[in-house]
């Protein structure tokens, strides 16, 4: 684990620029804030998520805002299929030749339960969207990612992927399994130009936060916007030859 200090980080206003970055879970929350952040500084954002709407409203921030235009790739991780991944792959690939960064933002909570009541079925669903579906759009994308000659694939990690914690279940297991999977393509990868890390993002006022901590006053937690920095970091020219590693947002 290694500490990220970036509260004072702030990339130059055309850091990204030209670079073709992949958000999952771009609709709201975190990955919201960082595609309208990656745009802001000069990247080409591609949206990915389940719910087309939020996308729609992230594609037109961006553009009132003058950002580079950005594309829409609608996937549901959770039901998926291999033609699905090859669809969003072969759309990056006629769009644009390459893949310069890969967020990998979206992930499903479950529930919150000891493991002797924990359903079955939820845990198959969140292990699958968590990983599983993580490590097939990773895979179709890695020849897109070698195109690029400075390409970052950056994974969110949670505390609990770290240090297991009661009634967290599959939601931990998928975090710990995460790590896991960034440490062996960091490793495979450490002769080529792309780099792999994890960040956790630690508090924020986000849907999955309130989720799992409802009682908690989220008037304390920083807004999504607050935590960018170290994103951009991790995606952007800034980080170049950093790989194999997992940060902690400040």
């Amino acid at each position: 684990m290694t500490a990220i200090d970036l509260e004072h980080y702030r990339p130059v206003n055309d850091e990204l620029r030209e670079r073709v970055i992949l958000v999952t879970g771009a609709g709201d929350g975190i990955g919201r804030a960082v595609a309208l952040a990656l745009a802001a500084h000069g990247a080409t954002v591609i949206l990915s998520g389940r719910t087309v709407r939020k996308l729609e409203a992230v594609h037109d921030q961006i553009l009132a805002a003058k950002g580079p235009q950005p594309s829409i790739a609608p996937l549901n991780l959770e039901r998926a299929l291999a033609n699905d991944y090859d669809a969003v792959a072969a759309a990056i690939e006629s769009n644009y030749g390459r893949l310069d960064g890969l967020l990998h933002n979206a992930a499903m909570l479950g529930q919150l339960s000891p493991i002797d009541h924990y359903e079955v079925p939820v845990w198959v669903r969140v292990l699958h969207v968590n990983v599983t579906a993580e490590f097939a759009l990773t895979q179709v994308c890695l020849p897109l990612l070698r195109k690029s000659p400075d390409a970052s694939v950056l994974f969110t990690s949670s505390s609990v992927g770290r240090r297991g914690r009661a009634l967290w279940g599959a939601y931990s297991v998928s975090k710990f399994a995460v790590e896991g999977l960034a440490q062996v393509l960091a490793d495979e990868l450490a002769s080529t130009s792309i780099r792999v890390n994890c960040i956790n993002p630690v508090r924020a006022r986000t849907g999955m936060r309130l989720e799992a901590y409802p009682a908690e006053d989220r008037s304390t937690l920083p807004d999504p916007a607050d935590l960018v920095g170290p994103y951009l970091y991790l995606l952007g020219p800034a980080s170049r030859g950093i790989s194999g590693q997992s940060f902690d947002c400040f």
